[in-house]
């Protein structure tokens, strides 16, 4: 094998001591004067190794330096994220006397792109137009590329307008740079223009405009394309199917992913993780978790995707156990220290209720993007630990970390002081998002500060914060609202969020059964059972509260009244023994919760078997003692229960996590983690 075969095998198979070994012999066989070409390759090597040291020493020893000498040490530089390097030697080219060609132009314009220096971009689009080498399609196209990457979506477009010539690489910057910057309209006009002159386009080409069909919703036109798709023979593709698979997740139609998924004969790991985070989007993460016990079984080794995409179904389904696995598979698998792993699993770790691990492993992360750091702050904002939420935030906008708070962090920080009843706190963060931080106030941010002053019981402030709000409130505002005044029982306010909840979703049971519980517990029961009688007139089906409770890694589901369990004797008993115990501790029945209207007697058990306490109760029945007792609700967790459930984990001395639609709730010792701002 010849000298430079071996300088090519150290570059594929990434060896820098295979590729000195091979240096010393040419050295040792040729001297210290090598041949142009010899240099080259071993500067293209280097560079390639990222060794860019040994690169440039290559080439200050180089006596007749070319530009495919300079432009192999630019690429090199590129290609390993050294940007600032690039453009230094770029210039030190320029100083030498060496024209750029084709190959160096597009590397300087992607190094200029990549540290957001548009006036160097300028400045290089300058040169490549001085020497004629602008009109070049390669060229072109990184200078288009360059513009868009840097915000001048303008000057981008003047680029791709003068260029005489056009291969599909242009295209496909045009359509994804479109997407990317917010103009999807623009990506989906070329797409068509591009057909009518006779382009061809390629899997990029088609995954690009479905980016653009999902970003805009529009469902038929990306239908359009399918049928396209299948037509012209694409179908075998598996970059298009899965291109399919991800736009049809996005909007919506789960069935449609599905079906296409069934037809890719040859499936690869996008094919898999693209369906999983179809599910996981579409919060079906039951089904996500499936498709990965099926891909495993099929042998494909999880990637850090897979298992970042699994650990967000485990956090959905708040199944701390399965995530655990999701763990050992991610160490198995030596991605633990990726940064998408690693925020997944803070993710999870917070939304499955164990903040010491979530901690634990955001402390251990080499590196922490937005994302890890949103997701440690919303897991302290689920436990109501607003304090800690925000110093995380203040350490996140110290000196020492380049992450600013963006628009998701706000929202975590807001819903942080709303479930610790944090008010001043929180007022004083949203009043100063715009000076502080540059976020403008979205309507999430609204919706947190009116549950901010609801659960604290200023509910006619927060009906007043709604009025003179600049921008119209939705669902999740007057929902918010609605939630305080069933707490507080103002029950006339109360009415007018439901009826402009009406308005917005007519066909939310949640909301007519709110205002109905609203009316039973303020005792104007001809008023609650009204509201459930429009309910059934209009067809609107109320769905059922469920509690369901993890053992042995079978899920044991549980309604109010449940006695189907085939453990119910022990369930039973255990419940008249708690009942017991709780009421000789100092508990009384709060059967404001008891939703009919019942002698003071029915009413008291009526609230006893609501489905909480009746998988807390199998919970200690089949779960061994000095475990934590976890505990779903697909509903929010009633106050008779939040109140039994408190003096429960006292008197039998457990650590008891629930976790309702709203929050996590840690009891312990007689305790809750929320201090009772449910």
């Amino acid at each position: 094998m010849s000298l430079v075969s071996l300088v090519e095998l150290a570059v594929s198979t990434r060896s820098a001591r295979l590729g000195r070994v091979v240096h010393a012999q040419i050295i040792r066989n040729l001297g210290s004067s090598l041949p142009a070409f010899l240099c080259n390759h071993l500067v293209h090597m280097y560079s390639k190794l990222d060794l860019p040291d040994s690169a440039q020493l290559v080439l200050s020893l180089t006596p007749s330096r070319s530009v495919v000498t300079w432009s192999s040490l630019i690429a090199g530089c590129v290609h390993n994220g050294h940007f600032a390097s690039a453009l230094h030697h770029f210039s030190g080219m320029r100083l030498d006397c060496i024209q750029p060609n084709d190959f160096t132009f597009p590397c300087i314009f992607k190094a200029s792109a990549s540290l957001g220096m548009s006036f160097v971009g300028r400045q290089v689009h300058a040169v490549a137009f001085k020497i004629g080498q602008i009109h070049d399609v390669f060229v072109g196209c990184g200078a288009f590329d360059m513009y868009c990457k840097t915000g001048l979506w303008d000057d981008a477009c003047k680029v791709f307008d003068e260029m005489p010539e056009r291969n599909s690489t242009t295209w496909n910057a045009y359509i994804s740079n479109a997407v990317l910057s917010g103009r999807p309209i623009y990506g989906i006009k070329k797409f068509i223009e591009f057909l009518r002159v006779g382009g061809e386009p390629d899997s990029i080409t088609f995954c690009s405009f479905l980016n653009a069909c999902s970003d805009m919703s529009d469902l038929e036109l990306g239908r359009q394309l399918h049928g396209f798709v299948i037509r012209c023979g694409y179908g075998k593709y598996v970059k298009v199917m899965n291109g399919l698979i991800d736009f049809y997740g996005k909007c919506q139609e789960v069935e449609s992913s599905e079906m296409v998924f069934d037809r890719i004969h040859l499936r690869n790991d996008v094919s898999w993780c693209s369906m999983m985070a179809v599910y996981v989007q579409n919060d079906e993460e039951e089904n996500a978790c499936e498709v990965f016990l099926k891909a495993r079984k099929e042998g494909l080794v999880p990637n850090d995707f897979m298992i970042s995409t699994f650990l967000s179904a485990c956090a959905g389904l708040s199944d701390f156990d399965l995530g655990r696995s999701g763990h050992t598979l991610a160490v198995k698998a030596c991605v633990e220290g990726n940064i998408f792993v690693g925020s997944a699993l803070v993710d999870m770790y917070g939304k499955c209720g164990s903040i010491n691990d979530a901690e634990r492993e955001f402390n251990e992360m080499p590196h922490r993007n937005s994302i890890t750091w949103n997701a440690m702050i919303n897991g302290y904002a689920h436990q109501g630990h607003a304090d800690m939420a925000l110093a995380l935030c203040e350490k996140m906008t110290s000196s020492n970390c380049e992450v600013l708070p963006n628009y998701v962090t706000l929202v975590s920080i807001l819903s942080a002081c709303s479930k610790a009843g944090a008010v001043e706190k929180g007022m004083e963060i949203f009043e100063s998002m715009r000076a502080r931080y540059g976020v403008e106030p979205g309507v999430e941010h609204y919706a947190c500060v009116v549950d901010l002053l609801g659960r604290a019981g200023l509910v006619e402030r927060a009906y007043e914060f709604i009025k003179k709000m600049p921008i119209l409130p939705t669902t999740s505002v007057w929902g918010a609202l609605l939630g305080a005044c069933k707490m507080y029982r103002k029950s006339e306010l109360g009415e007018i969020a439901a009826d402009n909840l009406f308005k917005l979703d007519p066909k939310d049971s949640g909301n007519h059964v709110v205002l109905s519980n609203m009316f039973a517990a303020a005792g104007r029961w001809e008023e609650a059972t009204l509201v459930r009688k429009e309910m059934k007139d209009v067809g609107i089906k109320k769905g059922a509260g469920y509690s369901w409770i993890t053992v042995k890694n079978t899920v044991h589901i549980f309604q109010a009244k449940d006695t189907s369990h085939e453990r119910n004797s022990e369930i039973q008993e255990m419940l008249t023994k708690l009942r017991r115990m709780v009421k000789e501790a100092g508990y009384f029945p709060d059967t404001n919760y008891a939703l009919f209207d019942l002698e003071e007697e029915e009413k008291t058990s009526e609230v006893w078997y609501h489905s909480e306490k009746l998988a807390l109760a199998f919970g200690l029945v089949a779960i061994p003692p000095g475990v934590p007792i976890r505990i779903t609700k697909n509903l929010r967790i009633c106050g008779d229960c939040h109140s039994a459930i408190k003096f429960i984990s006292g008197i039998v001395g457990r650590e008891i996590i629930v976790r309702d639609n709203n929050r996590f709730h840690q009891f312990k010792d007689g305790k809750c983690s929320c201090r009772d701002y449910w």
